[in-house]
């Protein structure tokens, strides 16, 4: 009876209905709200306030509208949630110590690294920044789904377009249940050619993605990162830990006491909480020697300063600071996304390639949306050709008909048209009855078919869909690139990397004119005989050829130096080290060059010391004389080596002892030789003193040391080169015009001057990437006025880029060097008509 009374009563499993609703629940914050989407590195938060944003044209250009109108919109229509956490989202997307990348440009108080909160949404003011708009771009091209959104009034995209990796660029946390996200950020730069190198070998390793396009997470707090076996762990397995360290350097007082200077942070550290734990540390004593702790950080840059007493080891306290403070934290990642709805842990390559399948298909949903487009209006145009075909008969039937029903039936009837193409003729203008008009027309259907005709073949080719992926992110990269903020140093497992336990071996590091630099042993080039063909030395890009080559040991520092007067250094080991015909890795990913400077000059050297020299020369005729020991201690962000004046630039250095005897070589084929002596030492910062006058349109090219009873090596752009004894060039004052020393051909110019004993070799490259090794010993020796003998046989429109000069092989090799005696016989003819 009592249970006729409750017919909706049902009995019920309790430990059932809690696994499910447990489990709906579960999923619901997985998905819904926890986890970031592999596409586009979104959470449903995150892709509901930008696409809100989007909505109500808060855009990159337009004015800041307030916080709390952006909540409103969000909350109301797309997310039935707090508007605290919405607006806390927000700001996190506004805060460039949080996001790599920001995606919200924010206008006010949106808190601090220090741990301050933002200021409440009515007093804060956004919009969107302008690469968070490259995420929506094309949204409105039918490139990804929609869905309805919580109670079915509106319509919001499932996945945004993301026409960059915003995953790895921006990373992500989240707390879901039963499992976390922790995806670290990442260059953009960096994260792109990883991409692009992905799209164009999908069988490259994540090893050889981290050794050359993607080393590692890029914070934006910067700091340092301590070795590279945690990243390699996560990269290969999507989880693992990075230790990262704050960049702090010792500061020497004049008085003997020391500081400690904090300038970069690890990511998410509070800087106001590490301040209070270090002060904690020194009232109990557990860290002894600081004097004093003061926070210097302004708009300019974050400074913490730690003043130390004059008796204590400044590394001591340093090496305790990281020990017990979050100057130095552990960064643990897993990358856990949701990968067509299930989370997924995913390497580092599988982010890129579920990346690149979403690409794929946002391409080709816009590229069907526009064929679409195209054709709709290629029907319309048809039908109005048609009616412009026989226009006295379609007036007169318009005229003519009761109703436009009727006049569109006998359109439609008459001349074979759909009912689109009938009213498109009704709606027509008279305006568009005139002759240029008509010609309009006719130019925009030929114009459409020609469209339509790309878009077919995009469509039918996946290769063209990659090409134009390529395109895009390459656009990106253009736009938004910026230099690696996180060092990664040796640190932890990476100690293995001693100098001392790195073999010791000759090496040739080779830099091209775009900026790719390689090291590989110096064996790999076989000596060959003069005139020959030479080998393939360097895979280069379209344009690109090899402008430097420096012979060293794996335990020498490289000074590079740039055209804007700056030096950076390396050493040879820290020079990756490819095969013979691999183009090798961006100057940019071993040093920190700026963006419009290139390497102009580069030396190496085995040791420091006052009684050494660096000569310099610039283009337009300066040189300058500085100590070597003044370049002992460069920082990673590089040192001025040279004050240029005007537009003036680098172009070589030199080594000296102070007693050699410099000539400087221009490329209208003339010299001056002056005793060093003659340029006083200079400090870093000076320009230098004339060292050559130079002739109309003339400019410096080689500048050398030359010694008594060596030669002087000229190279032309045509492959013709001659010795000439030194003693033919007089040692003149500095300042002067200098001599005539080569003769040139038409469209001939000199490419390298060289000081040459006779027992070395030289490398010469041309523009293409091909190498020939000869013995300066095969060259022949001739006059001052004499042109010279071929040195390399050129294709047609080839020519000399660079020369080098590299230590003799004993050893040497003449196998596969051999030419026919045929060719020998005419080589030597070709070779004896150039002499004079």
């Amino acid at each position: 009876m009592a249970d006729e009374q409750r017919p909706n009563v049902q009995e019920i499993n309790l430990s059932q209905e809690m696994r499910t609703s447990f489990l709906d629940y579960a999923m619901s914050v997985i998905v819904s709200r926890a986890l970031p989407d592999v596409r586009d590195g979104m959470k449903p938060v995150h892709r509901r306030i930008l696409y809100a944003m989007n909505d109500l044209g808060m855009y990159s250009d337009k004015p800041h509208k307030k916080s709390a109108r952006i909540v409103g919109e969000v909350i109301g229509k797309y997310h039935p949630h707090g508007d605290s956490a919405v607006y806390e989202s927000m700001v996190r997307m506004a805060q460039d110590f949080s996001y790599r990348y920001m995606l919200v440009d924010g206008h006010g108080n949106f808190g601090s690294v220090d741990g301050d909160s933002a200021a409440a949404m009515r007093y804060t003011e956004a919009r969107m920044s302008k690469i968070s708009m490259e995420l929506l771009r094309d949204i409105n091209k039918d490139t990804v789904d929609y869905a309805d959104n919580y109670d079915g009034t509106e319509r919001e995209p499932a996945v945004f377009p993301a026409r960059f990796p915003n995953l790895l660029i921006n990373g992500g946390a989240g707390i879901a249940v039963g499992m976390a996200t922790n995806i670290p950020p990442h260059n953009l730069g960096e994260t792109i050619d990883a991409v692009l190198a992905v799209s164009k070998d999908p069988e490259i390793t994540i090893q050889e993605l981290m050794a050359y396009y993607l080393p590692g997470p890029d914070f934006p707090t910067a700091g340092e990162i301590l070795g590279k076996s945690g990243i390699r762990k996560a990269y290969e397995t999507g989880k693992g830990s990075v230790a990262i360290r704050a960049k702090v350097h010792i500061d020497e007082h004049a008085n003997g006491k020391s500081s400690l200077i904090a300038t970069e942070l690890p990511y998410q550290v509070n800087k106001a909480k590490l301040i209070e734990k270090i002060a904690e540390l020194v009232r109990e004593k557990r860290i002894e020697g600081i004097t004093d702790l003061r926070d210097e950080s302004d708009r300019d840059g974050m400074r913490v300063v730690i003043e130390l007493r004059r008796d204590v080891n400044p590394n001591i306290v340093l090496n305790n600071l990281y020990k017990y403070t979050a100057l130095q934290t552990t960064f643990g990642i897993n990358m856990l996304a949701l990968v067509n709805g299930r989370p997924e842990v995913l390497t580092i390559k599988q982010c890129i390639e579920h990346y690149l399948d979403h690409q794929k298909d946002v391409i080709k949903r816009r590229t069907a949306f526009e064929l679409r487009k195209a054709e709709a209006r290629a029907h319309i145009l048809e039908g109005l050709r048609v009616a412009l075909d026989h226009l006295d008969e379609v007036i007169s039937l318009i005229r003519n008909s009761n109703t436009t029903d009727i006049a569109r039936e006998e359109l439609m009837t008459n001349y074979s048209l759909s009912e689109k193409q009938a009213q498109a003729i009704l709606d027509m203008r008279l305006q568009r009855l005139t002759g240029l008009e008509r010609e309009k027309i006719t130019n925009e259907y030929d114009e459409l078919l020609q469209q339509i005709a790309e878009l077919k073949a995009i469509l039918a080719d996946e290769e063209k869909v990659l090409e134009i992926i390529r395109d895009e992110l390459s656009e990106i990269k253009e736009t938004y690139n910026d230099q690696r903020r996180t060092e990664i140093i040796a640190g932890g497992a990476d100690f293995i990397e001693n100098e001392d336990l790195i073999p010791e071996e000759n090496v040739v590091i080779t830099l091209t004119h775009q900026g790719y630099v390689k090291r590989l042993p110096a064996s790999t080039y076989r000596t060959q005989q003069r005139g020959g063909r030479g080998i393939q030395g360097m895979g280069t890009n379209e344009n690109d050829f090899v402008e430097h080559l420096v012979s060293t040991s794996t335990h020498d520092t490289i000074l590079f130096f740039t055209n804007k007067g700056k030096v950076y250094r390396a050493k040879g080991y820290e020079v990756p080290e490819f095969s013979r015909t691999a183009k090798g890795i961006p100057i940019i990913n071993l040093l920190q060059i700026e963006k419009d400077e290139w390497i102009n000059a580069a030396i190496s050297v085995s040791a420091y010391s006052d009684d050494y020299y660096l000569f310099f020369t610039t283009r337009y005729g300066l040189s300058k004389r500085t100590k070597l020991s003044q370049f002992a201690n460069i920082r990673k962000g590089g040192l001025i080596a040279l004050g240029l004046r005007d537009d003036d630039e680098l172009i070589s250095v030199r080594l000296t002892d102070g007693t050699k005897d410099i000539m400087m070589g221009t490329r209208m084929g003339h010299l001056i030789r002056f005793p060093e002596i003659q340029v006083r030492s200079m400090g870093r910062n000076a320009a230098g003193v004339r060292g050559i006058s130079l002739r109309e349109d003339d400019e410096v090219i080689s500048m050398e040391i030359l010694d008594d009873g060596y030669d002087v090596l000229h190279v032309t752009n045509k492959g013709i080169g001659k010795r000439t004894p030194e003693e033919q060039y007089r040692i003149t004052n500095r300042g002067g015009k200098g001599i005539f020393t080569c003769k040139l051909a038409e469209d001939s110019e000199v490419v390298a001057v060289k000081a040459v004993s006779g027992e070395e070799d030289i490398m010469m490259i041309t523009v293409a990437g091909v190498l020939i090794r000869i013995p300066v010993a095969d060259i022949s020796q001739t006059g001052r006025s004499a042109q010279g003998v071929r040195l390399i046989r050129l294709q047609e429109n080839e020519e000399v880029a660079t020369v080098a000069n590299v230590e003799r092989e004993d050893n040497a090799s003449a196998a596969g060097d051999e030419k026919d005696a045929e060719e020998t016989e005419t080589t030597d003819e070709q070779d004896n008509d150039q002499e004079s």
